[in-house]
Parts: structure tokens; sequence; C-alpha cells
């Protein structure tokens, strides 16, 4: 108990995003249980933006967590509500109003969705990329694989339509295109929020974040979904910057170079 008042004193933004996190987990269990799955699907949204934001304000600072929350929010507001009323960037699609509530006729959690996983995208990028340009297109292409998911997902729900046939589950491939230049707009500006320097320890909870979709998400498809080829290609498209993030943590740990002992001393491990 004293070591968690500890915590919650130092970054009471972790006891937030630890909480929201766990109420995300739970509600993603849930969905694959029940026949009901809109309710559920809204909690899973609004925890995991919860769990995002207070992950960011602990790793980035409150003011640019919340600078990036309302600019991703905004932004891809505007592109749903364009995209809706003219097939522009993404395809022609219309919601069906099963997610509310919902502003321009775009439910909420839409860009709710783009925050909760776009800074986890980033942050994923920002470990294994130093130089700007590259970064931002690895974020970008590692946000459009969550797609890959999410789409197929949310037009079996009956949560959006499009008009017409589309390659991918019904969906078609100018969507994939619209989110990655989409992506691309939003999250090089979500860069120059984020903090400049070498990545550090308190954002590896937005990776664990980017991870735990990729796993939850590739069961889901595979276990209960029905649908392991979504499961499959989705689970190698999130799969890969995920294991090379932490692939790069593990390697970084062992190669840390020993501490040289001094002759004639002793280190307090030796007893």
């Amino acid at each position: 108990m004293t070591d968690l008042a500890s915590v919650a004193r130092r970054s009471p933004f972790i006891v937030v995003a630890a909480t929201a996190f766990a109420v995300m987990a739970l509600a993603q269990i849930w969905i694959p249980l029940t026949s009901d799955r809109a309710g559920p699907t809204v909690i899973v949204v609004v925890a995991a933006a919860v769990a995002t934001w207070g992950f960011t304000s602990s790793a980035w600072g409150p003011r640019r967590a919340a600078l990036a929350l309302a600019w991703v929010g905004v932004a891809t507001l505007v592109v749903e509500r364009v995209g809706v009323a003219t097939g522009w960037p993404f395809g022609s699609y219309r919601y069906t109003g099963v997610l509310q509530p919902a502003v321009w006729h775009v439910p909420v959690i839409v860009p709710l969705a783009w925050f909760a996983l776009g800074i986890p995208a980033r942050e994923v990028a920002n470990r294994l990329l130093s130089d700007r340009a590259p970064r931002v297109v690895a974020a970008a292409c590692a946000l459009t694989a969550w797609d890959l998911f999410l789409d197929p997902q949310m037009v079996r729900e009956g949560y959006w339509h499009w008009n017409g046939q589309g390659a991918w589950r019904g969906v078609p491939l100018s969507n994939f295109a619209g989110w990655l230049a989409v992506s691309l707009a939003v999250l090089v500006v979500v860069d120059l929020i984020a903090p400049v320097g070498p990545p550090t320890p308190s954002g590896l909870p937005l990776v664990a974040v980017y991870s735990w979709w990729a796993v939850m998400e590739t069961i889901g498809f595979v276990a209960f979904f029905g649908d392991a080829t979504v499961g499959l290609v989705g689970g190698l498209a999130m799969g890969a910057p995920t294991l090379l993030v932490w692939r790069r943590l593990a390697s970084r740990r062992w190669s840390r170079p020993a501490v040289p002992r001094v002759p004639g001393r002793r280190r307090v491990a030796d007893g």
C-alpha cells in the first residue's frame, strides 16, 4: 500500500491510466461474450483514450498530452466529417447511428480511437527511428496497420457501412490509403508536440498499449470472431513493429556494460 501511495503521489496520471487500461481490458474480454456489443465497444474506446492520455501526461507532461488530444481529436473529427460528406479521402461510407453520442454524424469514439492508438504508434516508432521523417512514416504505418483489424470488425458489427464491396472484407483499399495519408498529417504534428530528445522509460507504457492491442486483436479474430485471415494479416502488420521495438529494448537491456570491479573493494551485492 505504501508503494502504491508513493506512485500515486509521484504521478497520479499513471494511476488514472492504469485504472482505465484495466477497464479497457475487461471490456475487450466482454465483447465476444455478448451479442449487444455497442456498449462494451464504447467503453473500450473511451477507456483506451483515457489510458493513452494518462500515460502520455506522465511521459510528456499534461500540457503536451492535452495539446495532442485536442489536435488529434479535432483534426480527425473534421476529416471523418468530410469523409462522410464527400467520400474523400477514405471512400464512400456512412455511420449507421448505432454508436452514440455523435457529432456531425460522426460517433465521438471515432476521434478518440485515433488518439488512443495514434500516440502509442508514434511512441513505438520513436524507439525505432531517431530522424523525424522516417519516424512519422513508420508511426503512420503502425497506426494504419491497426485498421486492418478495426474496419472489418466495425463493418461486421454494423457500426458503419461502405457503399459497394471492397477488397478487404468489404472495405475498399482506398480506405487504407486514406488512413495512411491522414495518419501522416496528424502524426507529423503530434511529433512536433512530443518532447525533444531520446526516448525515456516513462514512454514504455505507451509501447505496451500498442503491443496489447496487437495481441488482443489477433487473438480476437483467430479465436472468437472466426476470421483467421484477418487475424493473421493484421497480426503480422501490427506484430512487426511490436516485435522490433521489444527486440530493440531487450538488446539494449542486455548489452549494457557491466559495472567494473575495483580491485581491493567489495560491492554491496557481493555481500
